[in-house]
């Protein structure tokens, strides 16, 4: 495969990460953080990050706007629940195995 390819590749799969997040605004950030240890704002702040490494400016706002579908307030006011004790709790489990693993 060559480095076009590849490069394209990347950015569909990215692009239907995007969209398939948006569809399921039901999965909380919380849970992503749980089980695979990024959210929707980790998303966003890579992006950011992306766009420096190429001597571009990004604002982490506009980052969360493409990410989320829409700006975050809204999508916070829409979709965002309350975390629960039991999140609360395997999200601080979850950051106790990482410090033991680092």
């Amino acid at each position: 495969m060559n480095e076009d390819n590849k490069i394209e590749y990347e950015a569909a799969a990215f692009r239907h990460l995007l969209k398939h997040l948006q569809e399921h605004s039901e999965v909380q950030n919380i849970d992503l953080m749980i089980l695979a240890n990024f959210c929707r704002n980790c998303l966003a702040k890579w992006y950011v990050e992306a766009a420096a490494e190429r001597g571009d400016t990004l604002d982490y706002e506009q980052a969360r706007e493409i990410v989320y579908g829409m700006p975050y307030p809204q999508w916070k006011e829409k979709f965002q629940r309350e975390a629960t004790p039991e999140q609360l709790a395997a999200y601080q489990r979850k950051q106790e195995e990482k410090q033991t693993h680092d």
